[in-house]
């Protein structure tokens, strides 16, 4: 046999609805590494993309958030098992898309799959934390509890191709919501690939749903659209994202905003994020069997 091999190039795909499909309008551009070598070609994606994107979205809406919120914690803790076994491909893309040492990409990659684990730990929580009881004048129950706003466009961070991504996709969907995320513009591979660990984990298709390609040319349409419910302006400069809070105005979308340039993302993420997308939902019940006050069960 021969000792030359032909060299087995990786096509990315968008992740849409479960499945990979290639751009509606068969677009791609390259992507490049910090020195400028060409790594690939990525999907550009259209607006039809966007548009599909939503469809999915909704539609796995349902079962997503009817499940239990222990079920969802089981399901991004598998995420992060899929993770780490893929863990070296992942040091690999992180490098070359952020220019960092293979040491220093292994430390990104590691605290990506710890943050997935971290939030995995919250799904069966955070409502004991932004929920409960309520006093009030009469004999009468009365519980606040936390319910998933519903579709929820993601724009990931510019800088942060990897463990940024994970801090904004993951807790969107540890509540409930299903996302629409537009991955890095310059650095979208880490992003596409995690789509493939998504697939095959046990996530159902359309919870999460990956597009990449030019930022503004995606979020725009999103930010408009009349069945996306919040918007994440994590991946927006401040022009862009206060031209997509216009946007958003329009149905009441919930709005993100972007954090300071420079976010460290290795930082203790708190809770704000995972309840930036959360609606509560308030229940008015008598006390007393048959309403009789007095007795209580």
């Amino acid at each position: 046999m021969s000792d030359q091999r032909l060299s087995v190039f990786k096509t990315y795909k968008l992740y849409v609805g479960g499945k990979f499909p290639r751009s509606e309008s068969g677009r791609v551009y390259e992507v490049s590494d910090s020195k400028g070598k060409w790594l690939a070609n990525a999907p550009q994606s259209s607006r039809k993309d966007a548009r599909d994107a939503v469809v999915a979205a909704r539609k796995a809406f349902g079962g997503w958030s009817g499940a239990t919120a222990y079920n969802r914690g089981q399901v991004l803790y598998r995420v992060a098992e899929m993770l780490e076994g893929r863990r070296e491909q992942f040091v690999r893309e992180v490098a070359e898309a952020e220019g960092l040492s293979k040491s220093k990409a292994a430390a990104v990659v590691d605290a990506a799959v710890d943050r997935w684990v971290w939030y995995a730990g919250w799904t069966d929580k955070i409502a004991q934390v932004v929920g409960g009881a309520n006093p009030v004048a009469g004999p009468f129950f009365n519980l606040s509890t936390p319910e998933p706003t519903g579709v929820v466009t993601v724009l990931a961070p510019q800088e942060s191709s990897f463990l940024g991504l994970v801090s904004v996709v993951a807790p969107v969907i540890a509540t409930g919501n299903t996302a629409v995320v537009i991955a890095s513009a310059d650095a979208p591979l880490p992003a596409l690939s995690l789509g493939e660990v998504l697939a095959t984990s046990d996530l159902p298709g359309g919870v999460v749903n990956i597009l990449s390609g030019k930022t503004a040319e995606l979020a725009a349409p999103l930010a408009s659209h009349q069945d996306v419910n919040g918007i994440d302006l994590t991946g927006a400069d401040a022009d862009l994202a206060k031209e997509l809070e216009i946007a958003a105005a329009d149905n009441l979308k919930r709005v993100s905003r972007p954090p300071v340039p420079g976010a460290d993302w290795s930082a203790d993420p708190g809770t704000h994020r995972l309840t930036a997308f959360l609606e509560t939902k308030t229940v008015w019940h008598p006390t007393g069997a048959l309403g009789v006050s007095g007795s209580s069960y």
